[in-house]
């Protein structure tokens, strides 16, 4: 504790008591002043710190919000679903067979390896056909591009006795020989062709008598459980198999295929070279032989000039030498 205030008696002392008490008494309105003022600058700084920090946040934060963005964990996969099994696709049918096999036909197995004229033999009634092979010699050249053919294969379209025997009497032998070997080629395809696959076929099919793009070509026509052969002069159609492998096809036909090119009109010759014609040479003949009959008419009558003229003048001599043998 203070002591306790001794005021002197003086008026000195009692003045400066009073300016002391003055001061005592001012010193906590200062103070208290000087504390506002403080507090006031605590207030604006903290306002100034709180509106920089605000305008900071403001600025910042998209900043933030992109990092915050682009660090945030992806979300978790969804299990993958387990696919359905595929119902199983229905095992394919066989292709049918367009041409249906012959109760007589050889099967490949017990064939398979022998020519062509074997085979004709052992199906039957295609004697005509196999006789026709052979005189022509077509057979051979089939043979052998049979044995050489290792992809393309033949097709064969045999007509049977029958359908040889309903052509007109005489029709192949009035063929020249090159016509009788394109005939029997007409019935042949450079192609291996299966029963079922003559739908894929395309018009107009080249045989193998084709010597040209356009020519001795047939038309294959498959529809249904049919297929027809149109040369452009025959109508045909295929009534079986004879016999089939991987390389040749025999197929029995109901008529002989005749080639459209044998009904083709001859091109017409070139006409000769104008000749002298004989009127002329006649007319001539008979100018030159006018000519000498002239000159022999003329030639004979100065013969008898020559002839009267020497007579007249023999008698003149002879009558002048008789009178002179008179007078004397």
């Amino acid at each position: 504790p203070l002591p306790p205030l001794q005021f002197p008696h003086s008026k000195h002392s009692i003045a400066i008591t009073i300016s002391l008490i003055i001061c005592i008494l001012h010193l906590p309105q200062k103070q208290q002043n000087n504390l506002q003022n403080f507090q006031a600058s605590i207030t604006n700084k903290k306002m100034k710190q709180s509106i920089i920090f605000s305008l900071l946040l403001v600025l910042l934060s998209p900043i933030f919000s992109t990092f915050t963005l682009a660090q945030s964990p992806a979300a978790a996969p969804k299990p993958p679903t387990k696919p359905k099994p595929a119902p199983a696709a229905p095992a394919a049918a066989p292709v049918k067979p367009l041409v249906p096999s012959l109760p007589q036909s050889p099967t490949s197995d017990t064939s398979s390896g022998e020519d062509i004229v074997k085979i004709l033999r052992k199906a039957k009634n295609f004697n005509t056909m196999i006789r026709l092979f052979k005189t022509t010699q077509i057979i051979n050249q089939v043979n052998a591009q049979l044995v050489t053919s290792k992809t393309g294969g033949l097709t064969i379209f045999a007509p049977d006795d029958g359908a040889f025997s309903n052509l007109k009497a005489g029709f192949f032998n009035s063929l020249s020989d090159r016509q009788q070997k394109a005939l029997i080629q007409f019935h042949v395809l450079p192609v291996y062709v299966s029963s079922s696959n003559f739908d894929s076929l395309s018009n107009p099919v080249l045989t193998l008598a084709s010597d040209s793009p356009n020519g001795y070509q047939l038309n294959v026509t498959a529809y249904g459980n049919s297929v027809n052969i149109s040369t452009g002069v025959v109508n045909a159609t295929l009534t079986g198999i004879v016999y089939s492998d991987k390389v040749l096809a025999i197929y029995h036909v109901d008529k002989v295929l005749i080639p459209l090119d044998f009904s083709k009109p001859k091109p017409i010759a070139p006409a000769p070279a104008l000749a002298i014609s004989p009127k002329a040479d006649k007319d001539n003949s008979s100018a030159e032989d006018t000519d000498q009959g002239d000159s022999t008419k003329e030639n004979s009558g100065a013969l008898k000039l020559l002839g009267v003229q020497g007579t007249m003048l023999v008698s003149i001599g002879v009558a002048f030498a008789a009178a002179l043998t008179i007078f004397s």
